[in-house]
């Protein structure tokens, strides 16, 4: 698995999968905060050996990829700021 805050190009990610591959790997996932996914990003996914680009949907995807999935953050978004409201701690949300 590979971790990510953030996916523009996608090229080191696409070429880490691939090496990892190279390197006996079985399969290889990724997963990243916010897909920012512009230029060459989503057909170097596609032509890459990621089995699966995990996503949340704080950034719109332009286009459908069938190896992309999205992943909404809107109860944890929600959550916080009622806690927040309540004035209660958010630490528990990130880290545990």
């Amino acid at each position: 698995v590979l971790v990510d805050d953030m996916v523009d190009t996608a090229g080191t990610l696409t070429a880490a999968a691939n090496l990892m591959m190279e390197r006996g790997a079985i399969s290889v996932r990724a997963i990243c905060t916010h897909p920012v996914l512009s230029g060459e990003a989503y057909e170097r996914v596609e032509n890459s050996k990621l089995e699966e680009l995990i996503v949340t949907d704080s950034i719109p995807l332009k286009k459908e990829s069938r190896k992309i999935r999205v992943v909404s953050c809107a109860n944890l978004f929600a959550d916080v700021m009622k806690s927040v409201h309540h004035n209660k701690s958010i630490s528990s949300k990130f880290i545990m």
